[in-house]
Parts: structure tokens; C-alpha cells; sequence
């Protein structure tokens, strides 16, 4: 067991003129399973980066123990390479037998090892990848996001291994597998880091209170200052009417009045005077107090939609339906039947590969749609209708085609600029990254660029396919409470299972 300590760690980019970190300091212990908790663009990654050296920075972070990162770098050739010969470059100190270990806890057959890289499914190749990772010996583990693109099953096995293992960091936005794998927990708050025992939902529940607490606390400060305010002014005005009344007055209105009163009149306005002063006092120790109270609320802005009303109550019908690529010698699925109605949000649920995304496709195709991108290679069998005449809003999963400025990007879609910027501040969205080339984005601020483009577009059915990848937390909170809210009707395939929960009326399990 060993301690990790970060000392007025202070950093940025090059060119930039804002701080990803400003003199930070806590400490960690390489015996915890860590969560790491923050906002897109807050510096998850970058920390990573730092502990395993790859960055310059001022101040100190003193380890005694080696790093090892997931995902490993996967370059070009890799993907005709087999993981057995990969490993090599991956972790050159390990033994083969310490890797077939590992590939037994994480339930994969030593058979994956020995065929090519590429042709295994997102799942495996994580899974594979963690066994390498965890095959080592004293070391302390930067786990970035590893459920990223995997199904449920695969995230259940993942948080199992995960949850039986110790001695490692998690990035993740997945509150299920920060739930059930972690016992520490390191956010990056808006203004503060802070690390807490406990998992997500131990951190949130005591958030929530201290964001209520310090809330109420403002509200109390507040009031106070404004009595203050109120009496200081109000002293003022007294000890300046006071004061003038020394010079002149009417002997015949204030007979008893005479030279000798000044000095008391100028006592009495010193006395008020000092009370200003005593108040005023009291407003800097009441407004020092205050200061900083709400620097690290979330304020979860609310988003909103604005879908379309269809005449008909069932917009995509499927009954017996088949998939299948021209290209391929089987079908993705056969026999399956769904419909998604008026109001419904329909998710769609599998094993990756099983054809959930291709569904998406095949609506796209019948109603053709060629700026969301028709695959000719699709073939449907059975029965599927798309009711016609209705406007879709789709979400790729892919957000490897942005670039360029937002502006050019906005004018493209046909979007009111002005709307659309809103609604990414309302994502949490910094001004500074406005002006930014979306090539530079990290890939949870692409997607919030593609889910606020759907957002503010008009539609009878909205189309997701895996919006929640790489999003942060509090996004995914405000994409939930935005859906029940306005309820619109919607086809999405997603794996994270809170989110299914809350905010899906039908799960179709396709391969059951």
C-alpha cells in the first residue's frame, strides 16, 4: 500500500490561456478502486497523462509505483496482428501464462488471443485489453472509460472483474459500474477536487445535502446583508441630517436651541457614524462568509425539445422482420417483431453486432434520407414500415466527421446559431470552446455537439444511437429528466442501465 501525493499541481495546454488545474493538491492510495468523476473537458484524461508522465507541469505528484493505462494504442498495422503478438508492445514484462489467467476471470477464451485484433467486437477487445492490464504486478491502473461502446452483457461481466480487482483509478460517467466497482471516489468539482470514501451514489446523496446546505446558506447571508444594508443606509442618512443641523437655525422655531448644542450634535453624529462603520464591518465578514458558497453547485440547467405531434399513432412497424448486408452470409437477426407508437421511447438492446444500429439505418433507408446517409447495402425481409411524411432527428454514433467551426456546422444543419450555442452552454458547454475547430474537441463534447442539434430540430421521432457515449454524468441526468419531461417519442440504442430505467417505456431485446 502506498500513497500517490499531488502537490499545487498547476497545468495548461500549450496556447491555452485557461488553467486545467490551478494548484491542486490531495492524495490517493493505490490499495482503493477509484472512481473519477467530472465534466466533459474537465481533465480526467489529461490527469492520466500527467501521472504517467506525459505532460510538463508545475508543482508535484510524488508516486512510488509504476502506471499502466487502458485503452492501449492500437495503430494502423495493429488490427491484422494478433492480441498474442500486440502484447509484446503492450506490456513486454509479463508472462503469457499471467495473461490466460486473467482471460479466465474476465470470462473470454485463450482462443481470442490468436486471432486477428481487428476481427474481434468492441467487447472483446476491452476485455482482452484488461486482462493484459491487470496480468502485471505492483502497479497502480488508469482505467479511461472502458464500457464505451459495449453492450449490456459485456458491461455486466466488466463491472464484475472490475469489482474483484483493487488497486486502480476509473474514468467513467457509467453510475451503475461506478456503483458496483468502486470504494473511493475523486471528483473534479467546479472549482475544488475533493476525494471522498464511498461510490457515485454515496458521493451524490452527500452532495445533494451539502448543495442544499450551502444554498441555504447563501439564502441566510443574503438576508442578512440586505438588514445590514438597510440599516447602515438608513444610519447614514440620520448622522448626515444630524451633521447639517449643526450650521444655522431659527431662533424663533428652536428657542431653546444655542451654541452650545453643537458639540453635542457633532458627539451624536459621531456615534452614528461609527455605527455605519460597525455595520459595514459586519456586511464585509457577512459577504467574506458568503463568498464561495455555490462555487461547486451543479446547477443542472433544464434542456428542452420541441417534438412534433404525428397524426398516426404507430410511426415504425416491424413484424417477422430480417436484416442483412449484401456482403454477409447471414442475417444480423430474423423473425423480429416491434412497433414504436406516439410517445413512446423505445431502446433498443443486444450483443454488439446484433444489428440494433442497422434498425436505425433501415428506417433511414425507407424514408430516404440521404442527409443522415442511406446504405444501399441493406437488405430487409419481412415486414417494416416507416409511417411516411415524418421528420426524424438522428444521432450518429460516430463523431469522427465533425470539423470545422461550430458556426459552419450550424449553417450546414440549417440551425439558429444563436439557439444552438445556447442550448451547449446549457451542456455545460465554456464559451472558450466556441471558437475552437470541433477536430480539437474531446469526443464527450462531439457528442453533446450532435445531441443539441437534435434537440433544437423540430421531429415526430427521435433517432439515438448511443448518444450517452463519453457524455458526463450530470449531462446524462439532464437528457433524462429532459425526456420525461416533454416525453417524445424515440428509438435509441443504449447500454447504460440507469438510463434505461428512467427513461425508456419498452426495451426490444434483439437475439433473445
Amino acid at each position: 500500500m502506498a500513497q500517490i501525493q499531488v502537490n499545487n499541481l498547476t497545468f495548461a495546454y500549450d496556447g491555452s490561456a485557461d488553467d486545467v488545474f490551478e494548484n491542486v493538491t490531495f492524495n490517493i492510495d493505490t490499495n482503493w478502486k477509484l472512481g473519477f468523476i467530472g465534466r466533459n473537458g474537465k481533465g480526467k484524461t489529461t490527469f492520466l497523462n500527467l501521472l504517467l508522465g506525459r505532460y510538463s507541469y508545475q508543482g508535484s505528484i510524488t508516486a512510488n509505483t509504476a502506471f499502466d493505462y487502458f485503452p492501449y494504442q492500437v495503430s494502423e498495422m495493429d488490427p491484422e496482428k494478433t492480441a498474442a503478438e500486440l502484447i509484446e508492445s503492450w506490456k513486454p514484462r509479463i508472462e503469457m501464462w499471467q495473461v490466460l489467467i486473467q482471460m479466465d476471470q474476465i470470462k473470454m477464451d485463450a482462443e481470442c488471443l490468436y486471432r486477428p485484433f481487428g476481427s474481434l467486437s468492441f467487447g472483446e477487445r476491452t476485455r482482452v485489453m484488461l486482462a493484459v492490464l491487470f496480468a502485471g504486478e505492483n502497479e497502480f491502473l488508469l482505467i479511461d472509460e472502458p464500457t464505451n461502446h459495449l453492450d449490456s452483457r459485456a458491461r455486466d461481466i466488466v463491472k464484475e472483474y472490475l469489482s474483484s480487482k483493487k488497486g486502480f483509478i476509473l474514468v467513467s460517467h457509467d453510475r451503475d459500474l461506478l456503483d458496483k466497482v468502486c470504494d473511493h471516489v475523486l471528483v473534479l468539482n467546479r472549482s475544488t477536487i475533493e476525494v471522498q470514501a464511498g461510490n457515485f451514489s454515496s458521493w451524490w446523496e452527500n452532495k445533494e445535502k451539502q448543495d442544499a446546505y450551502r444554498l441555504a446558506e447563501n439564502e441566510k447571508h443574503l438576508k442578512e446583508i440586505g438588514k445590514l444594508r438597510s440599516a447602515a443606509d438608513r444610519s447614514s442618512r440620520w448622522a448626515e441630517k444630524n451633521e447639517n443641523s449643526k450650521i444655522g437655525f431659527d431662533p424663533v422655531k428652536e428657542p431653546e436651541r444655542n451654541i452650545s448644542t453643537r458639540s453635542y450634535i457633532g458627539a451624536k453624529t459621531k456615534k452614528m457614524q461609527s455605527r455605519v462603520k460597525s455595520y459595514e464591518m459586519r456586511m464585509e465578514r457577512e459577504i467574506e462568509e458568503k463568498e464561495g458558497l455555490l462555487n461547486d453547485i451543479e446547477r443542472v440547467t433544464d434542456l428542452k425539445i420541441q417534438p412534433l405531434k404525428f397524426h398516426k399513432e404507430v410511426l415504425i412497424n416491424a413484424k417477422d422482420l430480417s436484416l442483412k448486408y449484401k456482403s454477409a452470409e447471414q442475417e444480423l437477426f430474423t423473425g423480429l417483431d416491434f412497433q414504436v407508437k406516439r410517445g413512446e421511447r423505445v431502446v433498443l438492446s443486444g450483443n454488439n453486432g446484433c444489428g440494433k444500429s442497422s434498425i436505425l439505418k433501415a428506417v433511414i433507408n425507407t424514408l430516404e434520407l440521404p442527409e443522415y446517409g442511406t446504405d444501399p447495402e441493406l437488405l430487409v425481409s419481412g415486414t417494416f414500415e416507416a409511417a411516411s411524411g415524418m421528420t426524424v432527428s438522428y444521432v450518429s454514433q460516430d463523431t469522427s466527421f465533425l470539423s470545422g467551426s461550430l458556426k459552419e456546422f450550424s449553417d450546414k444543419r440549417g440551425l439558429d446559431e444563436s439557439l444552438f450555442l445556447a442550448v451547449l452552454r446549457n451542456l455545460d458547454f465554456g464559451r472558450e470552446q466556441f471558437t475552437k475547430d470541433m477536430g480539437e474537441y474531446s469526443e464527450g463534447q462531439k457528442k453533446k455537439v450532435l445531441i443539441a442539434a437534435s434537440l433544437i430540430t423540430p421531429a415526430h421521432l427521435y433517432m439515438w444511437d448511443e448518444p450517452l457515449n463519453y457524455i458526463d454524468v450530470f449531462s446524462r441526468m439532464q437528457i433524462e429528466k429532459l425526456i420525461l419531461q416533454y416525453e417524445p417519442t424515440m428509438l435509441l440504442v443504449e447500454h447504460d442501465a440507469r438510463f434505461q430505467e428512467k427513461a425508456a417505456t419498452k426495451v426490444v431485446r434483439i437475439g433473445d
